[in-house]
């Protein structure tokens, strides 16, 4: 068992949920890394942590990595649900599978894994905090990922349904929504100056942001120091969704 607090960050072998999770360990959690990546591993190990191979998209698989970490470590006092995929394609012949495999990591694994962790919470009476990962694009589109924008919408919308219901426990729920963030899933438009510029159009701070800019907001959310915010989802954009004609 572990003497420190449980925090366990999904999607967590690189990118955004690695840095959740170095954040989450310098604030002194006992950080679990969980990812489909045997990379996840290495990248708990780094952390002090403990690394767990768990295909989000799989039901029985989530409720087994729950059951592990509390009989192994303790009960996850903190989740971020961070793991998601994207699977662009063209509108008109977007793939159904591909759908199905979108929704089913990005939107039905977060409810998997946040039920999960709230009914241990409410078990032991542990006033937690969850933080699921949205995106700008639960508001503004790109219609060659239409899975990814209606997924992430409906993780706005779960956010709130579980704020609400787990309110009277003092358990916290909010999102995170990032812009364009430099993260593997970028790493074409960042190759591409013509993208990139077209990217650059609709920032008002004229940069991409970094996951430990991410890492902090999701910390900020999981600390005491947001103890009267749930239900909120923050946009991390560089001002993107604010932004209206400018000349």
């Amino acid at each position: 068992m572990s003497s420190k607090p449980i925090a366990l960050v999904t999607g967590g072998a690189q990118g955004i949920g690695a840095a959740c999770g170095k954040a989450l360990a310098a604030d002194g959690y006992h950080v679990v890394l969980a990812d489909v990546q045997d990379s996840v591993m290495d990248t708990a190990s780094a952390l002090g942590g403990t690394g767990m191979i768990c295909d989000m998209s799989d039901a029985d698989a989530i409720l087994a990595l729950f059951d592990t970490i509390e009989a192994d470590l303790g009960p996850v006092t903190t989740l971020v649900n961070n793991a998601g995929v994207a699977m662009p394609g063209d509108f008109m012949s977007y793939d159904l599978a591909a759908f199905d495999k979108v929704i089913s990591v990005n939107l039905r694994g977060v409810f998997v894994a946040l039920q999960r962790a709230a009914k241990t919470m409410l078990d032991r009476g542990i006033e937690g905090a969850i933080v699921n990962m949205s995106s700008i694009n639960a508001v503004v589109a790109i219609p060659t990922i239409p899975a990814y924008c209606a997924s992430k919408g409906g993780v706005n919308q779960i956010t709130k349904s579980a704020a609400l219901a787990l309110a009277e426990a003092n358990i916290r729920v909010n999102a995170v929504g990032p812009g364009s963030i430099d993260t593997e899933m970028m790493a074409g438009v960042n190759a591409d100056p013509t993208a990139m510029a077209r990217v650059m159009s609709r920032t008002p701070l004229k940069r991409v942001g970094t996951v430990e800019e991410i890492a902090d907001v999701v910390a900020f959310l999981c600390s005491p120091k947001s103890s009267y915010i749930t239900g909120e989802t923050i946009y991390v954009d560089g001002g993107r969704i604010g932004m209206n004609y400018t000349c």
